[in-house]
């Protein structure tokens, strides 16, 4: 690998930041390696950086890279036996004249590749395609000498977007209306956080954020990002079936975040378990962000989760007042409220020893895999009251 200019080790948020990163994409990647329906897989990393910090370690893209082509290239070895297409575009553009990140990343995408070939004896060449770009943002974004626009609108292609970007003014309202409306389109932003919070009436926030609905709590600063969450949230209407979740990232006083968006239940599943794997108390979170009692306090009990426990909450009174009636709106809900499905099934257990209903239809307790679940299928079950 090429000397990285960056002077520095990645610490640990930014490196948790790449471990979400990385296990997201582990779990999206054979999803649509193996979907018959799918042609051609591209992958988006629009604010790739250099490739790697001042030790080596792998940023973003060649992240992307080792996870695509997995353990013992087994996915490399699947692509040489079918017909899909994978394409990787890495762009990174620095405000400064000298684009020193765009030539380091090309150098170590280069020898990336360069150096899988010769470990895993790529005789016929790589399978994979791939660019680097050095362009701005929004001119690659919406830049009609390209295909970027048509290959979003594209039915047929499968596409991961992680945008990394440097602070917040990137993923404006217009981005985020593109990319919740683009098929088969799952992404991850960054965002700063703190900044939106410290300077909310400012009109460089307000450029980009429509800050009149946001309302921060000053009291509890840990969820700013949340708060944020929820106001991309408010961008989706109300009757569109769009999954969006949440990680904060404390680092001393500032907050940065991830957002993650995806169409289907099966991609927030999948982005869900590696939040919960994450923090087993709230899933969103590398700090105790819903005030947890912790071990050696007076009422802490191992396994306890409050967010858990208010959803589950939510869902019992749901069931009993009828408004969900099967296990499949149960499950979507659960999801909408950033927990794993089976907390339906954990209610529905409750309810079932106290007589309160009874299931009709399926005897499993199935709560993965949701999207496969279909009204009369052999795990689906309605909700009778007692």
């Amino acid at each position: 690998m090429a000397k990285n200019i960056n002077n520095k080790a990645f610490n640990c948020e930014t490196q948790l930041k790449l471990d979400i990163f990385r296990e997201c994409f582990r779990e999206w990647f054979p999803v649509f390696l193996h979907n018959p329906y799918v042609s051609h897989i591209y992958i988006y990393d629009l604010f790739a950086g250099s490739g790697t910090d001042a030790e080596g370690k792998y940023g973003s893209p060649l992240i992307l890279l080792e996870e695509a082509r997995g353990e013992d290239a087994k996915h490399c070895s699947f692509i040489k036996n079918g017909n899909k297409q994978i394409t990787f575009i890495f762009n990174e553009k620095e405000k400064t004249k000298k684009q020193e990140k765009f030539e380091l990343l090309q150098s170590n995408v280069t020898s990336f590749f360069s150096k899988c070939k010769e470990e895993n004896d790529c005789g016929q060449g790589c399978t994979y395609k791939h660019h680097c770009t050095n362009k701005g943002f929004k001119d690659g974004f919406y830049d009609d000498s390209t295909d970027f626009q048509n290959i979003l609108s594209n039915s047929k292609f499968a596409k991961f977007l992680l945008l990394d970007q440097y602070g917040f003014s990137q993923i404006d309202n217009n981005v985020f209306n593109k990319l919740i409306n683009s098929p088969k389109t799952d992404f991850i932003f960054f965002i700063a956080t703190s900044f939106i919070a410290r300077f909310k009436e400012h009109d460089n926030v307000k450029k980009y954020i429509d800050t009149n609905k946001i309302e921060f709590d000053s009291t509890k600063p840990h969820e700013c990002h949340r708060i944020i969450a929820n106001y991309y949230q408010s961008l989706i209407p109300a009757d569109k079936e769009y999954y969006l979740h949440h990680f904060t990232i404390e680092n001393g006083v500032n907050r940065y975040g991830l957002i993650f968006g995806t169409a289907h239940t099966l991609g927030m599943e999948k982005f869900l378990k590696v939040c919960w794997k994450y923090d087993n108390l709230a899933g969103e979170a590398n700090m105790n962000i819903d005030g947890n009692h912790k071990p050696g306090e007076l009422f802490y009990v191992a396994g306890n989760s409050n967010k858990k426990d208010a959803v589950k909450k939510e869902i019992k009174e749901m069931v009993l007042s009828g408004r969900i009636a099967d296990n499949i709106t149960g499950f979507k809900y659960a999801l909408k409220q950033k927990c794993m499905p089976n907390v339906l099934s954990e209610v529905i257990k409750e309810l079932e020893s106290k007589n309160k209903v009874r299931r009709i239809g399926a005897k499993s307790y199935t709560s993965t895999d949701i999207h496969k679940i279909k009204v009369g299928s052999k795990d689906y079950y309605k909700i009778e009251l007692l």
